[in-house]
């Protein structure tokens, strides 16, 4: 766990190279030998999530990259000094993982007798899985044909005789979704509690399980965009009295999120109503100001509140390109003193817990990975578990600056950058380094200051990288996140070229040679970008590129985002299939052969116009991968063959061995069909 560096990957002639400041060796920008290797990426990589208290320890969940993305559920008892005797919950191989929506999120609950009920990955159905680990126990008929009938964001009744859950329906036409009760212990056919609307999410019950709270919204809204909050009061299995009591008000879209209940059983929500997400007990605001208490909904089960057992109010928010997390009292909102910039999944522990009371969460800081850590009421931190080994001591680390700069129209976007960071090496006195423009996906989501190796994997080899919150992006308002309504594929790529115009005014990058990456939505953005001249190359992974077939085959959850943020009129003149013919710089395409939000055929299409404009574009197709790769071997070549793409396009020759192979595979990847890469022989594949 210390903070040594790990062994840089390979040798070079660099090791011999003359001398720069302070014994530095001088070598080009982007050659430096980095002790972060591809599979420092992924090796002891966790995904921790959603952690709960369970009697005198905690249950939490392990996105597994090495074990095919397998989401194993895991359990500890706690001491002053950490976790003591781990162990899985779920039978070897299952995985604990919803499809509802397409990006799944919370698939799991506690009960009061601390089971389990959880969504398994290869059926969908709901389980039971007993705290005296009999075995799992079916909860919901087997549906035909299989995976049909999914379930996600469960809860249990405190009496442990319910679990409620959105359930969504894969008919023969049509998806749809609905709020459902299970009993407990046995299971059988769900009972319906509410129907009628498109979506419905974050079912809550009252301390006293009386009532139950949830969220639901329609087409063509996102839950950013106009949600209702609605109530009811529950009695064996049933929902009657059904109330709205935030959102859904006439000529007015307002976003309300994440419902909890005080222990008093008020209820509490966040609501934009403001125009910034904020908290609210019933209906009062609880700390008023330009700050967000939330963060858009693509996936279950986002908690960014937590309520002591003693009524205090415990919360995380972001302002001016960071999160912050501490109590929430007499009107305002009032920061722990602590050095991490993101937290998330906030549960709260009682007085009787090893720790005290306070709240588990998930947080992230700028020089260690993330971590599950239980905070005590005045910001007291324990350490319970690490994401990762700590692979980069704090010299190696480049730390994020948010900065400000103008756009068009007359706007202010926002981004952060990180300077090229290594203790060895200094680039020559008359060049300034090489910039990776990158921006978040969705296109509805936000950039972080905390640690990521993904950024630092380039800094430490010389490379200077923004990540661009262009407009549309969240933690800036309402206003700014609906600035992108109609506008992408224009506002987000003028944002991007006006932070590397930024960038270069400052002269903290040489911008002739920036290269942009991205990733999903912002896999268009870079398309986009590389049309208009921005970059030097570009490498997307699983890319938008044919909105009009996007708008046509896309799933329900996001069918009615596409045409409010692009204009059906618009739709084929900003998708980047019309705009290869004016890319003239070299691509690199990743696509996972299983994506079943943006299929590979858009990038096996996309390639095939660059090519036919006289641009030899090289195309990956990953068989045994989604929309998000998740599996080591997947993450490993990945970043391998970017490396060697970006060295190739700025005529570098950077430290290691293996840049040869990856460049001959590059060669491949540029023939008539690309290349396709299967995953391990021992056919391990996603988490099931």
């Amino acid at each position: 766990m210390g903070g040594g560096v790990a062994q840089a990957e390979g040798t070079s002639a660099l090791s011999t190279g003359p001398a720069g400041p302070a014994g530095r060796r001088r070598a080009p920008f982007g050659t430096w030998e980095s002790p972060v290797g591809p599979e420092a990426l992924v090796a002891g990589a966790l995904g921790l999530g959603f952690p709960r208290a369970r009697g005198t320890g905690v249950v939490w969940q392990e996105a597994r990259p090495e074990e095919g993305g397998r989401v194993a559920l895991v359990a500890a008892e706690v001491r002053s000094g950490g976790l003591v005797g781990e162990r899985e919950l779920l039978p070897a191989g299952a995985s604990a993982r919803t499809g509802v929506h397409e990006y799944g999120g919370r698939a799991w609950a506690l009960t009061p007798p601390g089971d389990l009920v959880s969504s398994f990955g290869s059926d969908q159905r709901l389980w039971s899985v007993r705290a005296d680990r009999s075995g799992p126990v079916p909860l919901t008929p087997e549906p035909v044909p299989a995976r049909s009938v999914r379930f996600a964001c469960p809860c249990a009744h405190p009496d442990g005789q319910w679990a409620v859950a959105v359930r969504e329906r894969h008919l023969a036409a049509s998806v749809v979704n609905d709020l459902v009760a299970v009993p407990l212990p046995g299971g059988g056919e769900p009972t319906v509690l509410a129907t009628g609307h498109d979506f419905y999410s974050s079912p809550t019950f009252s301390p006293d399980g009386a009532r139950l709270a949830f969220v639901c919204w329609d087409q063509p809204h996102m839950p950013w965009d106009a949600t209702q909050l609605v109530v009811g009061e529950f009695a064996d299995g049933s929902l009657r009295d059904l109330r709205t009591v935030a959102g859904g008000a006439s000529g007015r879209a307002e976003s309300v999120l994440q419902p909890s209940w005080s222990p008093e059983g008020e209820l509490c929500y966040v609501s934009d109503r403001t125009g910034w997400w904020n908290l609210y007990l019933q209906d009062r605001p609880l700390a008023p100001m330009e700050a967000e208490f939330a963060g858009p909904a693509w996936a279950f089960g986002d908690s960014d509140h937590a309520w002591l057992e003693d009524g205090r109010l415990v919360a995380t928010w972001s302002a001016r390109g960071r999160s912050y997390l501490g109590l929430v009292e007499e009107g305002r909102a009032r920061p722990f003193e602590l050095e991490e910039t993101q937290f998330s999944h906030l549960s709260p522990v009682g007085a009787g817990w090893p720790l005290g009371p306070g709240v588990l969460a998930v947080s992230g800081g700028p020089r260690a990975p993330r971590r599950l850590a239980h905070f005590g009421p005045e910001g007291q931190v324990t350490t319970l578990k690490w994401s990762a080994p700590r692979a980069l001591a704090d010299e190696w680390v480049s730390l994020g600056r948010h900065f400000s700069f103008p756009t068009t129209g007359g706007a202010t976007a926002h981004a952060v950058f990180y300077p090229p960071t290594n203790p060895l090496f200094e680039g020559p006195v008359d060049q300034a380094p090489p910039l990776v423009l990158t921006s978040h996906g969705g296109p509805t989501g936000a950039s972080s200051s905390a640690l990521e190796l993904r950024a630092q994997y380039w800094t430490t080899r010389g490379f200077a990288v923004v990540d661009v919150d262009y407009r549309g992006s969240t933690g800036y308002g309402r206003a700014y996140r609906d600035a992108l309504e109609g506008g992408w594929g224009v506002l987000d790529v003028d944002d991007c070229l006006a932070a590397v115009a930024a960038v270069g005014k400052a002269g903290w990058a040489d911008v002739a040679r920036a290269l942009a990456r991205g990733s999903s939505a912002s896999g268009l953005t870079v398309l986009a970008v590389l049309a208009r001249g921005g970059a030097a190359a570009g490498a997307v992974r699983y890319p938008v590129c044919d909105l009009a077939t996007l708008v046509d085959g896309a799933p329900k959850f996001e069918s009615g985002y596409l045409s409010r943020l692009v204009p059906t009129s618009a739709a084929a003149q900003r998708s980047p299939l019309g705009l290869a013919a004016s890319v003239h710089v070299p691509v690199l395409i990743l696509h996972g052969l299983q994506d079943s939000v943006v299929p590979a055929a858009q990038s096996v299409a996309m390639a095939a116009e660059l090519r036919r404009a006289g641009n030899p574009a090289a195309l990956v197709l990953l068989d045994g991968e989604g929309h998000g790769f998740r599996q080591s071997w997947a993450l490993v070549r990945a970043q391998e063959l970017e490396l060697a793409f970006y060295l190739e396009t700025l005529g570098l020759a950077g430290p290691g061995d293996r840049t040869p192979s990856a460049l001959a595979e590059l060669a491949a990847a540029r023939g008539p069909d690309g290349v396709t890469w299967s995953g391990p022989a021992d056919g391990q594949g996603q988490g099931g």
